[in-house]
């Protein structure tokens, strides 16, 4: 009997409950109905959608003189997550017209190109950034190589160069140091993207064998993405700015008991031996390049954004800014996090989102998200 009494009182709260529900998505629907009386009020004034001490101070108002913690940070949560719907409700209904991307940003059929166009890619002749390079300019452009990626970055800022190619991500060790900072602290921006499958060798002199080789030198990334193979034969790993350069070393110098690891074209250009072919722990290893210009331009048939910004890091802050894009239907492909310097518990974001900025969508999702964070960027289109 106790049984179907406590069933029946279970049943009971579940119905009231349920009517409650009913109730409040009601009140929901009327509050979205004043969102947007509200949205078109602040359009007549200019009013920016955005008010953040006024949400502050209406949360603390609601949760003032409750006594319980749980119902406190209940209320918060559902406020904080109710007025960011209000706010993404409000910039679809307002399409207010974006010109920060209309400033910045011109739409092109294609990227220019013209007979004296010149590319810059970091290393030399035979690197993997030579091989992007060409598979996305061909073989006839124009191009050379420099030491560092910021000298990729500096040749466009001074105008040496049309484009720069640089890499930015490896399927098997993920992103390339430093890349990211370059994209922030120059004005360039990524007009095009290519992918080269990466098949690393052990490089020596003519006549040398695996059990002469003690030191081995190539890129970072060329470091780790061989990693398991180096450390079983014991080798000493020391880094340079490019596998290429590394093959142009090992040959100029000489050593018999130096390697290095770099491509089979770098083989062939510099005259090495492969003492070992093939030797990246992953076989599906494929390098992601990307694609600077000082023009800020995007063609009409891109579909890919790169954007960069920063939150503090705060309970649901990140949920909010990234629900932008699902309201608006739009696909987030890639997330970075990266902490800021000197600047405790705020984060820089590194986001890749499918779409084109010409398309509305895209607008209202970026006209949102850069009006809530505390830094914003578009670093390209492509």
């Amino acid at each position: 009997m106790t049984m179907k009494k406590d069933n029946k009182d279970l049943s009971a709260i579940r119905n009231d409950m349920t009517q409650l529900d009913y109730e409040i998505a009601d009140l929901f629907e009327r509050r979205m109905q004043y969102a947007a009386q509200l949205a078109m009020a602040k359009k007549e004034t200019g009013t920016p959608i955005y008010d953040k001490n006024r949400e502050d101070e209406k949360i603390a108002d609601i949760t003032r003189n409750r006594s319980n913690p749980f119902i406190v940070k209940g209320l918060e949560e559902v406020f904080i997550q109710m007025m960011s719907i209000s706010r993404k409700y409000q910039y679809h209904l307002v399409h207010q017209r974006d010109r920060y991307i209309e400033n910045y940003f011109t739409e092109v059929e294609s990227l220019v190109m013209f007979p004296d166009t010149r590319v810059v890619y970091p290393g030399v002749p035979g690197s993997f950034s030579e091989m992007a390079c060409e598979k996305f300019f061909g073989k006839e452009v124009d191009h050379y190589g420099v030491n560092t990626f910021k000298e990729v970055a500096f040749a466009l800022n001074n105008g040496d160069a049309d484009y720069g190619v640089i890499p930015i991500e490896n399927s098997s060790a993920g992103d390339v140091t430093g890349v990211y900072d370059i994209l922030l602290e120059n004005d360039v921006c990524m007009v095009g993207e290519t992918f080269v499958k990466v098949a690393h060798h052990l490089l020596g002199c003519p006549g040398s064998s695996l059990d002469d080789i003690e030191v081995v030198f190539s890129h970072p990334q060329g470091l780790m993405q061989c990693a398991p193979f180096l450390e079983k034969k014991g080798y000493e790993m020391i880094s340079v700015e490019n596998t290429a350069i590394a093959a142009e070393k090992v040959a100029r110098e000489g050593f018999f008991n130096h390697a290095a690891i770099a491509s089979r074209r770098a083989a062939e250009n510099y005259h090495l031996d492969i003492l070992k072919a093939n030797i990246n722990f992953e076989d599906n290893n494929v390098t992601r390049f990307i694609i600077l210009s000082k023009k800020r331009q995007y063609t009409s048939n891109a579909g890919k954004i790169s954007i960069c910004f920063s939150l503090l890091h705060e309970s649901g802050t990140l949920y909010n800014i990234l629900s932008h894009f699902m309201y608006n239907d739009l696909n987030l492909s890639h997330i970075e996090s990266v902490p800021l310097p000197d600047k405790q518990w705020e984060y820089r974001f590194y986001v890749d989102i499918t779409g084109n900025l010409h398309d509305p969508a895209v607008k209202n999702a970026l006209q949102g998200v850069r009006s809530e964070v505390a830094y914003f960027k578009i670093l390209g289109n492509y």
